[in-house]
């Protein structure tokens, strides 16, 4: 059993579940950036269990761009919602703008910032992955 292709597959599958909460059970509407981080975090919780289901340690070269992609765009979007000054910069033109706070949890937390946690816990497991001789 490889700890890190798991630990990489359970952050994708609760943010996964988190995001589907957030927007089914609690009903916040997904702005542009959250679809994004979505198209390229729903992927990863599929391939990474098919990839540790079957022991694939060469699935670093495919998801790891899914995941390194994901934390620029939830590392934007966390600054966009932090840095007000950004907020001139703000790509959401309709619908839900990108800069609004559903949750604001202890003062820092919000939605996507607990996706860049994700993005980031991804990251570093599948580079460890990638550096693995077995």
């Amino acid at each position: 059993m490889n700890k890190s292709l798991l630990l990489s597959w359970f952050a994708a599958l609760i943010a996964t579940i988190g995001s589907l909460y957030f927007s089914e059970v609690r009903h916040f509407i997904p702005c542009t950036l959250c679809w994004y981080q979505r198209i390229l975090m729903y992927p990863l919780a599929v391939i990474l269990g098919i990839a540790f289901y079957r022991n694939d340690k060469e699935i670093y070269r495919y998801a790891l761009p899914l995941a390194l992609l994901g934390m620029v765009v939830s590392g934007y979007h966390t600054m966009l919602q932090k840095i007000p000054y950004l907020q001139q910069f703000e790509m959401c033109t309709s619908g839900i703008p990108c800069a609004k706070d559903y949750l604001n949890w202890l003062g820092f937390i919000t939605i996507p910032m607990m996706a860049f946690v994700a993005f980031t816990i991804i990251t570093v497991c599948l580079a460890i992955l990638s550096r693995t001789k077995d």
